[in-house]
């Protein structure tokens, strides 16, 4: 059974290379263009990671983090952040939040590819 991401990005251009990246990798991919949509699809689609952009409309990323990690039956789904946003605050911002990663665009796919499968490998 494919292992099951959700991309929460409202970049179009970006969500649709996610989006191939992950499918072609071999994952089952749904994508969430806003925060609250995000957080709906974490709890219908109970996916294994999320791919999670920082600045969203309706909830930042950091804000969905917390709330997944507030919730116990959502402790284990893996948080990759993705942002321009590169400064050692907003990376820690995003690790104390409890994301398992901070990946800084623009970033490599096939490092991101390599960063997912060492998460959803853990």
């Amino acid at each position: 059974m494919a292992k099951k991401v959700l991309i929460a990005d409202d970049e179009p251009s970006i969500v649709a290379s996610l989006e191939f990246l992950m499918a072609r990798s071999g994952y089952e991919v749904r994508i969430a263009r806003d925060g609250e949509e995000a957080l709906a699809l974490v709890a219908s689609f109970l996916p294994d990671l999320v791919l999670l952009d920082v600045m969203m409309p309706r909830r930042s990323g950091y804000e969905v983090c917390q709330r997944m990690r507030e919730r116990p039956e959502w402790r284990d789904i893996k948080i990759v952040v993705l942002s321009a946003k590169g400064r050692e605050a907003e990376v820690g911002k995003g690790l104390a939040a409890g994301a398992d990663a901070y990946v800084i665009k623009p970033f490599s796919n096939r490092e991101l590819v390599e960063k997912v499968g060492e998460l959803l490998a853990a």
